[in-house]
């Protein structure tokens, strides 16, 4: 049995001070809405709980489906780096980038500066989209949505290239006989009420799933425990999504957590436990918030 962690959208605190230059346009929103509103939201001590769970429930792997930080301003890049290596070493842990992580055009350059090496394909030097790494009976592919947008949007965009490549890297590793992972920042299907926040091409990419299929997608954004059966060429696909890992518990919100993918089995007859993890009401213990059981 293989064991996958994912977590998603530290949105890691606190916000270094941002040169002055940086503070104009969607910076400048973003850093007054941290200071007013994301901060009380986004709390160090809530994330120390559950990654300390994360780390004692021992995974094979860990899934990070992005938004490591928050205006991407040059200053949050590094702790951010540092924060991934306390979590495990590049061979140990693969990230996709969020919206946050490229909240700007500006961001680009430090994200693939300073942790490219949790986002390299396992046959590759360079950085490109998406990636494919093996570990164990798992391929892990990895995709891209993090577009810089206009203020107070927060849509995704994966781009006809990447597509592309996807359909070929779905194809080659289903022949390989492999467990067949898509992490992604934003989900597959959005509610009207996220019109401003969806995945814009999501039509096409859940079209390259239904073609060529896949065992699970993995993402975040949402900031909440989600499952989602998309169509495939022979069994519906789960696209599953977790809350904020840092997050501070809030009436009408999940609570901060992650999830544990118990998978096993061979193409064909595999079987996937997917366990749900959450602060407690307590607001101190991490305890089970949900499980549920798919066979692909």
């Amino acid at each position: 049995m293989f064991v996958l962690a994912h977590i998603s959208d530290p949105h890691l605190a606190p916000l270094p001070q941002p040169h002055w230059s940086e503070l104009i346009g969607k910076r400048a929103i973003g850093f007054v809405n941290w200071h007013r509103n994301r901060s009380l939201i986004h709390r160090t001590e809530v994330l120390n709980r559950v990654v300390a769970d994360l780390r004692a429930a021992g995974p094979d792997h860990i899934a990070l489906t992005g938004d490591l930080v928050n205006v991407s301003a040059a200053g949050e890049y590094r702790p951010a780096r540092a924060w991934l290596h306390s979590l495990g070493s590049p061979a140990d842990v693969s990230l996709v980038p969020g919206n946050h992580d490229v909240y700007v055009r500006a961001g680009t350059p430090h994200l693939r500066s300073h942790w490219s090496e949790f986002m390299r394909g396992d046959e590759t030097q360079s950085l490109e989209f998406p990636f494919l790494r093996r570990r164990g009976p798992l391929a892990l592919i990895g995709l891209s949505s993090a577009v810089p947008t206009a203020p107070f949007m927060a849509t995704g965009w994966i781009g006809t290239a990447q597509l592309a490549r996807l359909a070929e890297l779905l194809d080659g590793c289903e022949r390989e006989g492999l467990f067949r992972v898509v992490l992604i920042h934003h989900p597959p299907v959005s509610t009207a009420q996220r019109h401003f926040k969806r995945l814009i091409d999501g039509p096409r990419f859940r079209k390259i799933l239904s073609q060529h299929g896949a065992e699970i997608v993995l993402h975040g954004h949402d900031h909440v425990h989600s499952v989602v059966h998309l169509e495939g060429p022979r069994h519906p696909i789960p696209a599953v999504g977790v809350p904020s890992a840092s997050q501070f518990p809030r009436t009408g919100h999940d609570p901060p957590g992650y999830n544990l993918c118990y998978i096993e089995g061979q193409t064909g007859g595999w079987r996937c436990e997917i366990v749900g993890r959450g602060l407690a009401p307590d607001g101190v213990s991490i305890t089970e918030i949900n499980r549920v059981s798919y066979l692909a």
